[in-house]
């Protein structure tokens, strides 16, 4: 029973962790940003995004890169029972609505939630304005390429520019602040 005990606290730990331990190194040309953030400054050096296409949690089918071609898109990954992701939500919500107009898009992918009832009523409790897909088995995290920047903790933010390139990473939860250091020079970007 211990054992169960002990295997059961390794297990949530890993499946929701602040993630600031994110390195940049070797041949991948990204960089540590401040507060655990990795950015490839280089457009040329920019991984593509893969195809992340399915079904969102209201059941709707969206393919993310045809959606938004052209915009920017902030891709955050997200479980209903994660208390960082609760935390984060009111932020990634105020942002979202801040840089709509800015060619900014805002996409969840909702894992490890089977049922869509927790996830949609976290959703409406903070009143997140962009769609989420339902992934409870991770098959579209497993998409993004080995050694890109790819979400590796819950919750984590991609960004992906207008060009349907990974330009940053953020394996934690962010802050207002984070995420506007983040965007404006991608907003910036020609």
């Amino acid at each position: 029973m211990l054992a169960a005990g002990a295997a059961a606290a390794a297990l949530a730990l890993s499946a929701c962790g602040s993630g600031n331990q994110a390195k940049g190194g070797g041949d991948t040309k990204f960089v540590q940003g401040t507060g655990g953030i990795s950015v490839v400054k280089n457009k040329s050096d920019r991984q593509a995004a893969p195809d992340l296409s399915g079904k969102t949690l209201d059941g709707k089918r969206l393919d993310l890169l045809k959606e938004y071609k052209g915009k920017i898109i902030a891709f955050n990954v997200w479980g209903s029972w994660c208390a960082p992701c609760r935390a984060e939500a009111p932020n990634l919500t105020k942002v979202a609505n801040e840089y709509k107009d800015k060619g900014v898009q805002f996409v969840g992918l909702n894992t490890r939630d089977v049922d869509t009832a927790p996830p949609l009523s976290f959703e409406k409790r903070y009143e997140v304005p962009y769609p989420s897909f339902h992934d409870p088995s991770a098959k579209l995290l497993l998409r993004f390429p080995k050694g890109s920047l790819n979400p590796q903790f819950i919750p984590s933010t991609i960004f992906i520019d207008r060009n349907g390139k990974i330009a940053a990473s953020a394996p934690h939860a962010l802050s207002v602040d984070e995420l506007r250091k983040t965007l404006d020079p991608l907003v910036a970007e020609k």
